[in-house]
């Protein structure tokens, strides 16, 4: 998301305090209203900015309802919930209110959200970071964090500004990003290499133990087996605990 800052009519040290503070979403729950707390702690300084009184005793309680999304999303919805709360100071109409608006766009974002950095990023990032491992790169760690939280930290920044930036138009600008369509093809890559990594284990062992190299071939029918029991649908722990006890047996004969 690229920031122009000088469409913004607020000031930057303020969004930047603003940016902080989503860290911090998750630091309070409740069993009623979930990120409440979190949401109205990251928004008091823009709402600080807009009222003062009884008005914004009231713009305090209005944020307080439920709220509950991604918190890698939330910045995004925040920023807009910005906008809105600006225009309706200004006294400037618009087709929605600022607490529907939250009600509506904070389900889908969770969703995106858990695809996409749940489902897809990390475990790409991960299987990466494992591979440096195992060649023995002390980068590891280094390479899955970068990896994992440089998109991460985009949306949160990104987010917040074009938020503030844009309003209501955010949710097109997401739409543009296609995430649930990263998110299929992060995991069909971590699918590929996780394949690959399993083929480099198993020349490593080979190799270990002075082996030739062709019998690695033998494991293509043990994966073939629990593939197909997978698709018939027994379960996957039940599966790895299995294969984990015949390797330690395997080790524990040899």
């Amino acid at each position: 998301m690229g920031l122009n800052m000088t469409r913004l009519k607020w000031p930057r040290r303020l969004l930047i305090g603003v940016f902080f503070r989503s860290f911090l979403l998750q630091a309070s729950w409740n069993f009623e209203r979930l990120q409440s707390l979190g949401v109205l702690y990251t928004l008091a300084p823009a709402l600080r900015r807009l009222y003062d009184g009884e008005a914004l005793k009231k713009s305090y309680l209005r944020h307080l309802e439920y709220f509950n999304t991604h918190p890698f999303m939330a910045s995004t919805v925040l920023g807009a919930t910005i906008a809105l709360e600006e225009q309706k100071v200004k006294g400037v109409s618009d087709i929605i209110d600022v607490q529907e608006f939250k009600g509506m766009i904070m389900a889908p974002y969770a969703a995106m959200g858990d695809a996409f950095f749940w489902g897809g990023l990390r475990p790409l990032a991960a299987c990466v970071a494992l591979y440096l491992a195992v060649c023995g790169s002390l980068w590891a760690p280094v390479v899955f964090l970068l990896l994992f939280n440089l998109p991460h930290l985009f949306f949160r920044l990104g987010g917040l500004f074009r938020g503030v930036s844009l309003g209501l138009r955010i949710t097109g600008q997401i739409q543009r990003y296609h995430l649930p369509d990263l998110a299929v093809r992060c995991k069909e890559t971590t699918i590929v290499l996780l394949g690959g990594f399993s083929a480099l284990i198993v020349y490593q062992c080979l190799k270990q133990e002075h082996l030739d190299i062709g019998f690695g071939w033998l494991a293509l029918p043990v994966i073939g087996l629990i593939g197909w029991l997978s698709r018939k649908g027994v379960s996957t722990l039940v599966l790895s605990l299995s294969a984990a006890t015949v390797c330690v047996l395997v080790a524990r004969g040899g």
